[in-house]
């Protein structure tokens, strides 16, 4: 009869755990959200924060106690009329790609060509001056290349230094000085 007793009976512990378990994990999560809030939580919006940040910034530029080290100082870009004129690189573009058969071969080479140059303006200058002169000559330039020569490993380095000599010499020839120090592909399209 005992053991009928128990088998009747309900269990009584099993409401007692589930609710403990659940004051348990509000518990956990109420502790975790305190901890996270008194030790990495920033009281103040992100605005705020920056705000803040710029004005100890300012505070340590004047002299002033700051908490926060600002690191090293920034150096503002130089005004390009105080750069010595003899370092200042001057740019020209041709605006036209540049187009030509290449020697015994059905393909085609097509370029965009840029050029600079460390010295004064006038060099771009000339090089707009007599550029219809200057497209002939690249244009015989490029054709009295191979496409092996172009293909090869150096082949571009190789074109851009003719090309740069034959604009030297036609500028040298027409001006008395050449003064193209380097000769750029924006674009560069074998066909």
């Amino acid at each position: 009869m005992a053991d009928q007793e128990t088998e009747d009976a309900p269990k009584k512990g099993g409401l007692v755990k589930v609710i403990l378990m659940i004051v348990g994990a509000i518990a956990m999560l109420g502790g975790g959200f305190f901890g996270g809030q008194q030790f990495g939580g920033s009281r103040l919006s992100p605005s705020e924060e920056v705000l803040r940040l710029i004005e100890q910034s300012e505070m340590a530029e004047e002299g002033g106690e700051g908490e926060m080290d600002t690191g090293p100082k920034n150096k503002d870009m130089p005004d390009p009329d105080d750069v010595a004129p003899e370092f200042a690189t001057h740019y020209h573009e041709f605006q036209e790609p540049i187009t030509t058969n290449l020697k015994g071969s059905r393909r085609f080479l097509q370029v965009g060509l840029g050029m600079s140059t460390q010295y004064d303006k006038k060099v771009m200058d000339n090089v707009e001056t007599h550029k219809l002169a200057l497209r002939s000559d690249i244009l015989a330039t490029i054709g009295a290349f191979t496409e092996e020569q172009v293909e090869a490993e150096g082949g571009r380095d190789v074109l851009a230094t003719a090309i740069k000599d034959t604009i030297n010499r036609r500028l040298e020839e027409a001006e008395g000085f050449g003064g193209v120090e380097n000769v750029f592909f924006k674009t560069f399209v074998l066909q």
